[in-house]
């Protein structure tokens, strides 16, 4: 059995790549600042978690001196109080926050985890892709690493990632035209999903939605082949695949959203923002209808995130997750390696 974290020859062991880590972000906070980036503390507590259907949240509740309870929720992600602070005026702003996800553990999952993310008003989401790269190559500049390396896959932090749409990888690793199941209004024809799944010898069951299926093919047939000898930019997803994304100029069946990819692990996650509160409410409403279908249960939508949306100038913004990066620049096996205080295991 392994000894818990705390005793002092499993944290000996793990102290290397600890202030690793730490020596990352301090590199990580001169880099914004250099850039001209202000660093934001956003609250954890928020009267929505968020709404996209497969992301889990933790409920608390909140007693007033009057003894009134209010449900409130950690928050799975700082972007909402961020783009209120693009809507206030900030125009360059960065979020190192803890945040909190239900039903997420694993070697690449950890309840409580590291979240950096910014945002860009004014700039396309193509600059986001520029950061990318540069926080790429500072993260293994100061771990001393030329590669990446994690569970046999290689990648090499320095090289300029591949841009690869999501149209071209599913012709690519699984033989299938994604886009022909997509209408130009964005609607998606699942029976056409279904068939073109079928025949690249992937399971289809009956209930499985258009969604189910294309993350079935994702996962399965187009991770394992990312950010494999150099970084991987995967963009222009589905606009139902992008519920906080603004729909891409060049074609309406696509949105401002990619995904960035080192040894197939996904590290970020990136939008042209949706500025559109009429539209957003759609699309969370949407996402809930969803999350309702799947796991029996909904969240509340921000009116106040929706009312600043109308004031929030066009921008960019992406979101990190932290620990994954420095899990692959100590070249650690798991993500627990990399958090000082990992949360206690206790549920199967």
């Amino acid at each position: 059995m392994t000894s818990p974290w705390w005793t002092p020859d499993r944290h000996a062991d793990r102290r290397p790549a600890l202030i690793l880590r730490n020596r990352i972000l301090a590199a990580f906070r001169t880099w914004f600042a250099a850039q001209d980036f202000v660093e934001a503390e956003t609250a954890c507590l928020q009267v929505s978690p968020g709404n996209e259907a497969h992301v889990s949240a933790f409920a608390t509740e909140a007693v007033g001196a009057s003894g009134a309870r209010t449900v409130l929720y950690l928050h799975t992600s700082p972007e909402f109080a961020c783009k209120k602070l693009l809507a206030a005026g900030e125009e360059r702003l960065f979020s190192i926050a803890r945040v909190f996800r239900n039903r997420e553990r694993g070697p690449l999952h950890h309840p409580e985890f590291t979240m950096l993310e910014w945002y860009r008003a004014h700039a396309p989401y193509g600059d986001l892709m520029a950061d990318c790269a540069a926080l790429l190559r500072l993260a293994a500049e100061k771990a001393g690493r030329h590669r990446f390396v994690f569970r046999g896959r290689e990648t090499d932090p320095h090289a300029e990632p591949e841009r690869l749409t999501l149209a071209e990888a599913f012709d690519r690793f699984a033989g299938i035209d994604l886009l022909s199941s997509v209408s130009r209004q964005g609607e998606t024809d699942r029976d056409a999903l279904a068939s073109a799944v079928a025949g690249s010898g992937l399971r289809v069951a009956a209930d499985d939605s258009w969604s189910d299926l294309f993350s079935r093919v994702l996962v399965a047939r187009i991770e394992p082949h990312l950010g494999i000898g150099r970084p991987t930019i995967l963009c222009e997803y589905p606009v139902s695949e992008a519920a906080l994304a603004r729909p891409a100029a060049h074609d309406p069946r696509v949105a401002e959203r990619f995904e960035l990819y080192a040894c197939g692990v996904e590290l970020a996650n990136a939008f042209g923002e949706l500025t559109d509160p009429v539209e957003q409410r759609r699309r969370f409403e949407a996402e809930m209808a969803e999350k309702r279908r799947v796991y029996g249960e909904t969240y509340p939508i921000d009116e106040a995130f929706l009312a600043a949306l109308a004031r929030m100038p066009e921008a960019s913004g992406i979101a990190l997750g932290f620990d994954r990066l420095a899990m692959l620049a100590c070249g650690a096996a798991r993500i627990d390696d990399v958090i000082w205080t990992p949360v206690v295991e206790t549920l199967p």
